[in-house]
């Protein structure tokens, strides 16, 4: 790996390990209640009281910022991993299925992947209505169908390995051999594939708050926080960009890792 890539590594890993201890531990950095109002306060800019100013409510923005890390990453860590499990027993099944069953799957499959990821989740959420449960149901199910087509490939391609194939000479049942042998290099994949995903996920969960389809006021979201300020960018424009850098950073820093990784895993060094 070249300097460059290991400083640029570096520097998104620790990126990600802020904001996960924003979402752990949101009290021990935030300055002020979330929640708390003060109208003599309000849209006040950057400052030393509030380091990122206050919106139409005089609610500190920083202390917002901090403790929407939970929910915002909450969400795609949760439908990351609902759709890389979906995904791996879908595909697995598929793989491993009758050439009828399996080009049935992969059509409705391949549906699916036609529409953006956005489209599919916001058709979803309209479905099942607004909020923040929902919104990581809908994210799940769009983001689903990729995992579901590389856990396909790669259970087509590892069940004739010759590893595989000498265990099932030596008498190991099928499926001792699949959770064994081909489940583990099927979820590595995976992983490095949720790596990216997470960034994708997180991004389409704020899209969503951001139309107002996610949780409701006052609730500490970034995407939520973005919609709120966007009435008055001209006058208080603090109010959305310093959660829409908190989003841009998260996203940025997680497809960074997440496509080093794969590189990596390639065999490539760039």
């Amino acid at each position: 790996m070249r300097r460059a890539q290991r400083c640029l590594l570096g520097v998104a890993i620790a990126v990600l390990l802020a904001i996960a201890f924003a979402a752990l531990w949101p009290g021990v950095l935030a300055t002020h209640d979330p929640l708390q109002t003060d109208v003599q306060s309000a849209l006040l800019p950057p400052g030393a009281e509030h380091l990122f100013g206050t919106d139409q409510s005089g609610r500190d923005v920083y202390s917002r910022v901090i403790h929407g890390a939970g929910r915002s990453l909450g969400i795609g860590l949760l439908a990351t991993g609902i759709a890389l499990v979906g995904g791996l027993l879908l595909g697995a099944l598929a793989g491993v299925a009758p050439r009828g069953i399996d080009a049935a799957m992969m059509r409705i499959n391949d549906v699916l992947m036609a529409f953006p990821e956005f489209l599919v989740a916001l058709v979803v959420v309209a479905v099942l209505g607004p909020g923040p449960v929902n919104i990581a149901i809908a994210v799940t199910l769009a983001a689903g169908p990729v995992y579901i087509r590389l856990a396909r490939v790669q259970t087509r391609t590892l069940r004739v390995a010759e590893h595989v194939e000498a265990a099932r000479i030596l008498g190991v049942a099928p499926v001792r051999a699949f959770v064994r042998h081909v489940a583990p290099g099927v979820l590595g994949s995976l992983s490095v594939l949720a790596t990216i995903g997470i960034g994708s996920s997180i991004l389409a969960a704020a899209g969503l708050s951001f139309l107002g389809l996610g949780p409701s006021e006052p609730t500490p979201e970034w995407g939520l926080m973005l919609a709120g300020g966007r009435n008055v960018l001209g006058q208080a424009w603090w109010i959305s960009v310093f959660p829409g850098i908190a989003i841009t950073l998260t996203v940025v820093s997680a497809t960074v890792v997440g496509r080093i990784l794969r590189a990596r895993g390639e065999g490539r060094t760039s």
